[in-house]
């Protein structure tokens, strides 16, 4: 309650500002009457102070001290009966009040000192119980909108109309997450502003750059984590009614984040999963991987690139417990920052390394120039935000989500290499080390087809037959076409090896001593080797 509303209670007409009357918006919290001298070391700020002026009758100059003392304590103002023991307030005192802007209110003689507390507490309760009972009412306001499912998004328009002011919910990088009010560039000036998370209360800022002043309320976000309801414009702390509006609004806006954040950590944890069964191969088939996958918006028929990540190594983190720390805060600011450069990444944790998986929608020259510029600007924003660097280990194509697992083992060998290097902030991509590595990069369904265009008729002999001379003709080709080296190496004769040459020619319709035709057997067993290693 202000002092010009002291002024208009009901039961206390006949109250008149006498000095100080700029004054009468001064806050009253309290109220108190003078019955010593020594008055001066029991005020308190906000406190509105009545008076008979008994101790001032034999000393009038001693007001002009008292008015001086509760202005510097910053009370509300003086109420003095001037008709009982002190005539009329000097005139130093009322100079002084007015200079102050200190209220100095003549009371009426006919109300004693206790009615007017007595009222004036009254009308404070009053008023409490009125701005508690809005608060209420706002409270269920919110909250309904919550509950609607109408977002969070919406209840910052319903307050920004109630307030007649902007607002944009920030969060703890002081970055937008809901900004109603689509026109406004003014939050991005904040962007990066470090600010302590134990903000409790409200604070008010300028910015030069747009001559625009702003105030920060502190928002819950999860249990470690504060955001920010940022108001465009300053709140005046007597502005009560603006004052419990924000504060509602802070406290549902705060339910909704830590519910929001809690089944986001949820589902996260369920993709986590799945990625790591699926890198660890504990899936039972490749139509289970596919099924699962599916439900991730993971299709099989999609080109993938995968990146690995992680923190470099830092002196004040020394301990595996403070490092994941140090990473979760790190990954969960990367995971949000890619939600908002595409939909086409998806993110997952494991251990201490996050992986992003790149779903490729074009003809790309290089895996490392087609994610380059995305792990540079992460890079950059995790020195920016964390004073910390993050390094990358980068796959090569994959043709399919199964293949995405050997991408995975890729993305990590890389990231190994330029560990080894001793290099930081780096981004290193997978080079390929035989031909192996190199049939791998190829799409399954073009390997199939290949290995049926050389060996179809082989494989297709009576089973008992085919694992026989597969066997003999891939010994024989590292022997170099040695028959000698062929047969010391299977154990037989040589005319046993001799017979299954023959054989196998037979079978293929074609001679093993053209050049072409076994260089195409050798890349045939290569991916049959490749198929029972990685794909059955």
């Amino acid at each position: 309650m202000k002092v010009h509303e002291v002024l208009i209670i009901p039961y206390l007409s006949g109250m008149t500002v006498i000095a100080g009357e700029s004054g009468t918006t001064r806050e009253v919290k309290s109220v108190n009457m003078m019955d010593a001298p020594d008055i001066i070391p029991f005020l308190h700020e906000n406190e509105f102070l009545i008076t008979t002026a008994y101790h001032f009758k034999d000393q009038p100059s001693k007001l002009t001290e008292l008015v001086q003392a509760m202005a510097d304590q910053g009370c509300a103002g003086l109420g003095i009966k001037t008709k009982r023991f002190l005539d009329k307030v000097p005139l130093e005192a009322i100079n002084l009040a007015n200079e102050l802007a200190f209220p100095i209110i003549e009371l009426p003689l006919e109300l004693s000192l206790g009615e007017i507390v007595n009222h004036t507490l009254r009308a404070m309760l009053d008023q409490r119980a009125a701005e508690l009972t809005l608060a209420l009412e706002i409270h269920k306001q919110f909250t309904k909108i919550i509950m609607e499912g109408k977002g969070i998004e919406f209840l910052l328009q319903d307050l920004s109309q109630v307030i007649e002011r902007p607002v944009i919910l920030l969060d703890q990088y002081v970055k937008p997450i809901y900004q109603p009010m689509t026109n406004l560039d003014f939050p991005f000036i904040l962007d990066g502003l470090k600010i302590p998370y134990s903000m409790t209360s409200p604070i008010s800022m300028s910015v030069r750059a747009t001559k625009q002043t702003c105030t920060l309320f502190p928002v819950h976000m999860s249990e470690k984590k504060q955001g920010f309801l940022m108001i465009i414009g300053e709140i005046e702390k007597t502005n009560h009614l603006i004052s419990l509006t924000i504060e509602q609004a802070t406290n549902v806006i705060s339910f909704a984040l830590m519910k929001e954040h809690a089944l986001r950590q949820k589902e996260q944890s369920i993709r986590n999963d799945f990625f790591l069964h699926f890198s660890d191969g504990t899936f039972s088939s490749q139509e289970e991987i596919i099924g699962r996958a599916a439900e991730f918006s993971l299709p099989n028929d999609q080109k993938y690139i995968c990146a690995v990540g992680q923190i470099d190594r830092d002196e004040h983190h020394p301990t595996y417990t403070e490092r994941l720390e140090k990473a979760d805060d790190i990954y969960d600011f990367i995971e949000g920052e890619v939600s908002v450069i595409t939909p086409y990444i998806h993110f997952f944790t494991k251990g201490e390394t996050c992986i992003l998986l790149f779903e490729i929608q074009e003809t790309i020259s290089t895996s490392s120039s087609y994610c380059e510029s995305t792990l540079l600007s992460l890079q950059e924003k995790v020195s920016t935000y964390f004073r910390n660097t993050i390094s990358f280990g980068v796959s090569n194509l994959s043709h399919s989500f199964l293949d995405v697992k050997n991408a995975y083992k890729d993305a990590v060998d890389a990231l190994s290499q330029g560990q080894l290097s001793r290099k930081t902030a780096y981004i290193q991509t997978y080079h390929t080390k035989d031909v192996m590595e190199l049939l791998r990069m190829v799409p399954r369904d073009e390997l199939k087809n290949f290995y049926t265009f050389a060996l179809s008729r082989l494989a297709n002999t009576k089973v008992e037959d085919e694992q026989t001379l597969l066997d003999t003709l891939s010994v024989y080709l590292e022997a170099h076409c040695q028959i000698s080296e062929t047969a010391k190496r299977l154990f037989v004769h040589r005319n046993t090896v001799i017979y299954r040459i023959e054989k196998c020619e037979e079978i293929l319709g074609k001679s093993l001593k053209d050049s072409e035709t076994t260089m195409q057997i050798r890349l045939a067993l290569r991916i049959k080797s490749l198929f029972e290693a990685y794909f059955d």
